[in-house]
């Protein structure tokens, strides 16, 4: 019988029975480094070969795996063996450690080209914009008071009011053709007033 046992625990030449994911988990979660030591040697090459697939990239595929393993040791006692086995466990951690890695990246290169942009394309300033608006406005008002009261009557009727020249001529009681003169010396004041065409 003693026979019997030493060659069952590998003593006389026969290999002892390597021990389980689960029951190695079980063990690490309990502080066992030794445990740990054989559990990587089972998982890490597994491990690595599902974060290679996943990442693509050999030195971001071995950190993925170097975290993986870090956090079976950390994580451990949350192995339930009731809910499935150690090895699908064990590359559940992997696979999701891999994706995040993935969209980690992704993220950093999606940030990476909006701040690109955002520096090539010249954003729109809305400041300027109104200040510029501003000074036509009051460069357009100065011009209109250069105008004679009656040149500045017929531009303000025809071109802010939105009246055709026959309503302004009918409005004002003039001739069409005393209307058309006005306006065209309004505008062309207007026009050297303002610099246009310059």
């Amino acid at each position: 019988m003693a026979e019997r046992v030493r060659r069952i625990a590998g003593v006389e030449g026969v290999p002892a029975q390597q021990p389980e994911p689960g029951e190695l988990l079980q063990r690490v979660a309990r502080g066992d480094e030794s445990a740990f030591e054989r559990l990587y040697d089972i998982v890490s090459a597994p491990v690595f070969g599902l974060v290679r697939r996943v990442v693509r990239d050999p030195a971001q595929s071995e950190e993925v795996t170097q975290e993986v393993m870090l956090e079976l040791w950390r994580t451990a006692a949350r192995y339930a063996p009731e809910k499935g086995g150690a090895m699908t466990w064990v590359m559940t951690l992997a696979h999701r450690r891999a994706v995040d890695r993935v969209r980690s990246a992704q993220s950093a290169t999606d940030r990476e080209d909006k701040a690109y942009r955002r520096e090539t394309t010249r954003p729109f300033d809305e400041v300027a914009e109104q200040v510029g608006t501003r000074l036509e406005h009051q460069q357009v008002r100065r011009c209109l008071a250069s105008l004679t009261d009656l040149q500045r009557e017929s531009v303000e009727l025809a071109y802010y009011r939105g009246m055709t020249y026959r309503e302004v001529s009918e409005l004002l009681d003039t001739p069409l053709g005393t209307i058309k003169t006005r306006l065209r010396d309004g505008l062309i004041r207007l026009r050297d007033c303002l610099g246009v065409g310059r």
